[in-house]
């Protein structure tokens, strides 16, 4: 059973019964009394919190994952719509609508600090399906098949009962390797580490140069000193903090972005948005783009068996990454039991599976729960109301977008890697002595960040740990349902010959 959480909200002894130490809801000892409504029905009090820090956790999950409003459109602009390409500013609006209404469903029926939006190895993988063989609106009817499929597992008790099958060894060993996989985010956003020759490279030619990398070294050491000193808000200010000295060296240096509309690059420009501030505060927001999806026009283009193969494939990707995102965040808030399952899971999986079809409906792609919410969990987090916080965020950003986009991801980035830094520390509560838990387990931890996927890394760890289950005779050892898991994992991992056959 994980030790008491690492709150960062910086509590000292004369605020303690104003604003407690985060702690499990599940704690030992008499629950306090709610104050009021609004406190019983999301257990504020009880999982000993307050709403100062849950607004104060909404604000840092949002500021962490912004980007996507800006992001998501860029990704999916190659995608075609009737001989054109998606609209910029309609994408952007409708992943702000799509993330703000389901994150707010999410904090009103799940009641858990987790946000939403859209899935960004999910989208990458519709942009391809619909760059070769698929329009995007026949594309979006296969995204909105898939999240209707989650949802019938949901409410059918599968889903929750495959969450909840994983063994412990695998579930912590997810929270460890997401911890790695934000890392390798927020250092990937900061342009720290780049594609290179073989693999990797560090900064620019082996150099950590230019402004907008010393913005982000000065970020991550202001967002670790407060959080060493235990400040209240530590990566929210460090966000901010960042962004206001972003803006200050733009406007000095007219550093620009790394990579120009007209395709020239700029090795030291700024990775995603500029910083800088904008000519309108205020866009109307282009929702154009809701509807424009057909259920079964993928079936009648490339045939059910093709068709099929890609829904699978997509809603292996979502189901799985829904399972380790909600692992790591239950962890960070230590809001698991001690089996390492988030009590009350259903409504959490069921919103999370309607956003998967509401994100195919809204045609910006699946939505799905975000593992930048571990951001808002650190910064103090623990109920549905910092989701509500982080959703109207969203929908404000549909009229005020060129807002977030002063934020860049050098400023945001900070926070990714001193939360995988907390994340990591679940590394403790492995089993050292056993190599045929130790082997899943390090599998899962170390392909999340290598191969950039959560769901590659629950596959590996799944199919290692029920072969090796076998090699050392603990048949028994393995849940039913685990045998299931892992051939399904060894389909998705041979998803591409299939897909050549069919």
């Amino acid at each position: 059973m994980a030790d008491q959480p690492r709150s960062i909200a910086g509590d000292t002894p004369a605020d303690v019964v104003a604003d407690a130490p985060a702690r499990p809801y599940r704690s030992e000892g008499p629950r306090a009394k709610p104050r009021n409504g609004l406190d019983r029905y999301f257990e504020i009090t009880a999982r000993r919190s307050t709403v100062t820090r849950e607004v104060r956790g909404g604000l840092t999950t949002f500021f962490t994952m912004a980007y996507i409003v800006v992001l998501n459109p860029i990704i999916l602009s190659g995608a075609d719509v009737d001989g054109n390409s998606l609209p910029f500013a309609s994408v952007a609006a409708v992943t702000a609508l799509i993330a703000g209404v389901m994150t707010i469903l999410m904090g009103v029926v799940g009641r858990y600090p987790f946000a939403l939006a859209t899935g960004l190895g999910i989208n990458a993988i519709v942009a391809v399906y619909a760059s070769t063989q698929l329009s995007w609106p026949e594309i979006m009817g296969l995204v909105v098949l898939e999240g209707l499929l989650i949802t019938l597992l949901v409410l059918t008790g599968f889903r929750r009962a495959v969450f909840e099958a994983i063994p412990a060894q695998l579930k912590t060993a997810i929270a460890v390797g997401i911890g790695f996989f934000l890392t390798i985010i927020g250092l990937a956003d900061a342009g720290v580490i780049r594609p290179g020759n073989p693999l990797i490279s560090f900064g620019d030619g082996g150099q950590l140069a230019g402004w907008p990398m010393l913005v982000f070294v000065i970020g991550l050491l202001l967002s670790a000193v407060l959080v060493v000193r235990k400040v209240k808000g530590a990566l929210l200010i460090g966000i901010i903090a960042t962004t206001v000295l972003a803006i200050v060296v733009e406007a000095i240096a007219d550093i620009g972005p790394r990579f120009g509309a007209d395709g020239a690059v700029n090795d030291r420009g700024w990775a995603l948005q500029v910083p800088q501030l904008p000519d309108d505060v205020v866009s109307s927001p282009d929702l154009s783009l809701i509807g424009n999806f057909s259920l079964f026009g993928g079936f009648e283009r490339i045939g059910v068996i093709a068709a099929l193969l890609i829904v699978f494939s997509i809603m292996i990707a979502d189901f799985f990454d829904t399972v380790g995102t909600v692992t790591a965040v239950g962890a960070e808030g230590d809001m698991l039991d001690e089996k390492r399952n988030l009590p009350r899971s259903q409504p959490v999986l069921l919103v999370d599976s309607l956003a998967a079809a509401a994100g195919g409906a809204g045609s910006v792609s699946s939505n799905t729960t975000y593992i930048e919410s571990t951001a808002g969990v650190a910064d103090g987090a623990r109920t549905g109301l910092a989701s509500i916080v982080t959703g109207v965020l969203f929908l404000v950003a549909m009229l005020f977008t060129p807002l977030v986009e002063m934020v860049p991801s050098e400023a945001a980035a900070p926070a990714l890697v001193i939360v995988g830094a907390l994340m990591i520390t679940q590394i403790r509560n492995l089993a050292w002595d056993d190599m045929s838990l130790v082997i899943p387990a390090f599998l899962t931890i170390a392909l999340m960040p290598f191969t950039y996927s959560i769901t590659n890394g629950i596959g590996a760890g799944v199919v290692s740990y029920v072969v090796l289950q076998l090699a050392v005779g603990r048949r028994r050892a393995i849940h039913p349902l685990m045998w299931v898991i892992a051939v399904l994992f060894v389909v998705y991992f041979a998803l591409e010959p299939l897909q050549q056959v069919f």
